[in-house]
């Protein structure tokens, strides 16, 4: 029985950790045009009001080789309270001076956790940026294709 509670549990966090990277690597005009159409917009606290900073990216060579610091980042990120459930904390990071993005995304991150309101979020918010970012990483392997070189080499015969 424990084991079935530890699986949901990870499973939820899973699905929290994609939708806050889909919300923060999203387009933010598509945040604003759904947080335009919410009819009952959640009252909510800044835990942490958005704020600009730099975090250091680091890298890996050939993707497999030692970890080495590649350089920073500005990153801006948010933390929200929603009014009447203190349960209900929404977090968020983009990449950039975004603050309003940060905003947006932290809000939608904990209404995501609200069971009533996740259903309809995740088909008007979440499916769209979830296509988008399938587009996008279809359309950079296309262009990396168009670049591929592949190296043969021939064998001459002992003739």
């Amino acid at each position: 029985m424990q084991t079935s509670s530890i699986q949901t549990d990870t499973d939820q966090e899973r699905k929290r950790a994609q939708a806050i990277s889909l919300l923060g690597r999203g387009d933010p005009a598509l945040l604003e045009a759904v947080w335009a159409r919410l009819e009952d917009k959640p009252a909510y606290r800044w835990l942490r009001p958005p704020e600009i900073g730099l975090v250091m990216v680091r890298a890996r060579a050939g993707g497999t080789g030692q970890p080495f610091n590649l350089g920073e980042m500005t990153v801006t990120r948010a933390a929200v309270r929603l009014d009447g459930d203190p349960a209900l904390i929404g977090f968020s990071y983009v990449a950039g001076r975004a603050k309003r993005h940060a905003e947006l995304a932290s809000l939608f991150e904990a209404l995501l956790q609200q069971p009533d309101q996740r259903e309809r979020l995740e088909a008007s918010l979440l499916a769209p940026l979830a296509d988008a970012a399938a587009a996008a990483r279809a359309q950079r392997a296309e262009q990396v294709a168009a670049t591929r070189v592949d190296f043969t080499t021939m064998v001459r015969g002992d003739d």
